[in-house]
């Protein structure tokens, strides 16, 4: 994914670093033992420590796309990935704060405003500013966000809190990342993994929320969130190096 980078070294260090996160991601629910519920086999700290090697990976990416048209892009995409690790360590209860739902649905929010925001700047830059295509996309998956979102959160609650009707932008606002990175990517292909990487996060915080507000279960239910999240987010990373190689090939 880094083939544009400038020294042999910088692609040897990414590469190295995605290894890694694969080896904790896939490693954990490989090598791990099934819950007592059944809800996953991957051990607690091979989920937060995935997503900290794809900070380090981020802020990598950014180093070495100083000096280019994607330095912003990338400085964007990092701060995303650092508020996602943030909101890892809330949502598995690692830091000790009482509002840690609110918290964690905060975190990650404010990460995709920065996700969203690498993606028109990158667009602006580069001469992918058409309205047509971007925003048209960007309304198909606002309104697929909606539908998650009354599927997964809303429909059969006989009760509904504040937090049922703050899910709403929140899964809007995933979409909306998926909606720019879609448009992006029928303009320039090379991002199609960050498209791909926002559809994963979107779906994996679907189940999620499926999970926390109606109680719904299947076997492997905690994995299946972090086996679609997790490359979500790698794929949201990495697409930094397809962008430098994109620039790069003009």
């Amino acid at each position: 994914m880094f083939s544009a980078l400038v020294t042999p070294l910088a692609s040897v260090w990414l590469t190295g670093l995605l290894i890694l996160w694969a080896a904790l991601l896939f490693g954990g629910f490989v090598f791990g033992r099934a819950s007592a519920a059944g809800t996953g086999r991957m051990t607690l700290w091979t989920r937060p420590a995935s997503s900290a090697v794809l900070v380090l990976a981020a802020w990598s990416g950014y180093a070495v796309s100083r000096g280019t048209t994607t330095s912003l892009f990338a400085l964007l995409i990092a701060i995303g990935m650092t508020l996602g690790l943030f909101g890892d360590l809330l949502m598995a209860r690692l830091l000790a704060v009482a509002q840690y739902l609110l918290l964690g649905m905060g975190a990650f929010g404010l990460g995709h405003v920065a996700y969203i925001a690498a993606g028109l700047v990158y667009g602006n830059q580069h001469g992918l500013a058409e309205a047509g295509p971007r925003y048209s996309v960007w309304a198909i998956w606002l309104v697929a966000g909606l539908i998650g979102w009354y599927l997964a959160v809303f429909r059969g609650q006989p009760k509904r809190s504040a937090l049922h009707w703050v899910a709403l932008p929140y899964a809007l606002l995933l979409a909306s990342t998926a909606g720019v990175a879609t448009g992006l990517a029928i303009q320039e292909a090379a991002l199609w993994p960050m498209a791909v990487g926002a559809a994963l996060f979107l779906v994996s915080d679907l189940i999620l929320a499926a999970r926390l507000f109606n109680g719904r279960f299947f076997p492997l239910i905690e994995d299946a969130i972090w086996l679609t999240y997790g490359p979500g987010q790698m794929l949201i990373v990495y697409s930094v190096g397809s962008a430098l190689s994109a620039v790069a090939a003009r």
